[in-house]
């Protein structure tokens, strides 16, 4: 092995030494002549550059997101509109629909009659939040969260409608929301990833998940989200090869780490440093994951909180428990997505096995974090990627319909960390169709997000390919009066 590190050493020749000379030389005395003030610098610039440090004091150190892939009606949710059933079947008028860009699912349709909700609301709380029974346990801890009627974005498909959530753009290549916070403020862990993510399966039509929602796009990979699997494996390859001792793979990975690092020191690429994390990181895996994966310290109290099937690997209700566990242990980011909520027909029957799924494990969450001392400086985000249209996709059926995307208002909820509990915020019109009052767009949501995460979004920036980057992109407003 010594043998190799010095052949990597010596592993340069004459026209690699003189390009990379001339080219380094000669792009400072470039800058320097077209921007003389080039090297002078100043403390906004260093604000904005150096990861690791909040910009100001936090109000949440973590955040653990349930992302319901596959967008949960609103008019289901927590969007009560009682006067739609007076307008049974009846057509939405043009006027309120304005010629909302259409799906290519309903875009052939020449009727768009109105489906009320079959679902009765209750109010819950103080306040006296609206919540569909489709959320009984919801209901109970609605005092401790934010409900947001008024969210918004311009995507009206699912990939890039969950993706613009996650990374601040359509496309996919920008860095994860998580990827981000990893960046900019590190990890309280050195034994677990920033950023983790748990998958699990409803009981509805289900989305497909990429691995470019969790990814760290141009940012180093080591900011990328590491996924727990259900199961005997939560992480694949993080055994050691059979036939070699746990002191045989700390020699081999020191070695590899000394190749690593001369690569380094030759090529300068940051990603090599990046390789060097990632070993040492699964080689402290190998101890920290079994142990959080090992529930036998949770008492029975709390199983019966989250309720049985949170001992099921894989599960929702497991993965919330898990959100908790990373969340004691210190990880920055927890990403949670469940599938199942692409309700396009049979809408009052599929959503009410996704709801129930979903309801008993989320409010004991936040009661579990609550009771534990940890909600005050842990952000929950409840909600998915868009909502649900107002008017009937397909053949209108009282007991049967479907409804298609709607980007123009839905809901989400959030609590603990800096937010406002026991509180609505936001109207839309009588048919949950356009936004009335306090609008919140994704870029707002992600702007307010940082903020209470003690990052500024304007000043978390990265440069790449030229241009200067950031999770709101160009735009994003806070959003004060969610914010306790």
């Amino acid at each position: 092995m010594q043998k190799e590190i010095l052949e990597s050493k010596l592993n340069i020749n004459r026209r690699a030494f003189f390009s990379k000379m001339s080219i380094g030389i000669g792009s400072l005395a470039l800058g320097s002549l077209l921007i003389p003030d080039l090297w002078k610098g100043n403390d906004d610039d260093m604000a904005a550059l150096l990861p690791g440090l909040s910009h100001f004091a936090p109000k949440a150190k973590r955040i653990i997101y349930l992302f319901q892939s596959g967008a949960p009606s609103q008019l289901e949710t927590f969007d009560y509109k009682p006067k739609l059933r007076e307008m049974f079947g009846q057509e939405l008028p043009a006027s309120i629909r304005q010629g909302q860009r259409l799906t290519g699912m309903t875009s052939g349709q020449t009727a768009f009659p109105i489906a009320p909700s079959y679902i009765n609301f209750k109010q819950y709380g103080q306040n006296g939040t609206w919540i569909s029974d489709f959320f009984p346990h919801i209901g109970k801890i609605a005092d401790d969260i934010c409900v947001i009627r008024t969210l918004n974005t311009e995507a009206i498909n699912h990939d890039p409608a969950i993706t613009f959530f996650q990374t601040g753009n359509q496309q996919s290549g920008r860095p994860s929301m998580g990827a981000w916070m990893s960046y900019g403020l590190g990890s309280e862990n050195e034994n677990l990833p920033a950023f983790m993510v748990l998958t699990s399966r409803g009981k509805g039509n289900s989305q497909g998940l990429y691995a470019h929602l969790w990814g760290s796009g141009f940012l180093d990979s080591v900011h990328q989200g590491v996924m727990l699997r259900g199961g005997k494996n939560p992480v694949l390859y993080l055994k050691d090869p059979e036939g070699m001792s746990q002191a045989e793979r700390r020699q081999m990975l020191d070695q590899i780490a000394a190749l690593n690092q001369n690569s380094y020191e030759q090529m300068g690429d940051p990603e090599t440093l990046a390789r060097i994390q990632q070993y040492e990181m699964a080689y402290r895996m190998q101890t920290s994951v079994p142990e959080l994966m090992d529930l036998k310290d949770e008492s029975d109290s709390t199983v019966k909180l989250y309720g049985p099937d949170c001992l099921v690997p894989g599960t929702y209700a497991a993965n919330c428990l898990l959100a908790r566990r990373l969340a004691e242990r210190g990880v920055r980011f927890v990403q949670l997505y469940h599938q199942g909520w692409d309700q396009h027909g049979n809408l009052p029957n599929e959503m009410g096995g996704q709801a129930k799924d979903v309801d008993q494990a989320s409010a004991a969450l936040i009661t579990d974090l609550k009771q534990r001392g940890l909600l005050e400086d842990t952000l929950v985000i409840w909600g998915g990627e868009f909502g649900r249209t107002v008017f009937c996709q397909g053949e209108f059926k009282a007991d049967n319909y479907g409804r298609d995307h709607h980007p123009r208002c839905f809901s989400i909820w959030m609590a603990g960390g800096g937010i406002k509990p026991g509180i609505t915020y936001g109207e839309t019109d009588d048919f949950s169709y356009n936004v009335v009052k306090d609008p919140v767009h994704i870029h707002d949501f992600q702007a307010t997000i940082m903020n209470l995460m003690g990052i500024d979004h304007e000043k978390l920036i990265f440069k790449h390919q030229g241009r200067r980057y950031r999770l709101t992109d160009v735009s994003g407003k806070i959003v004060p009066g969610i914010m306790a």
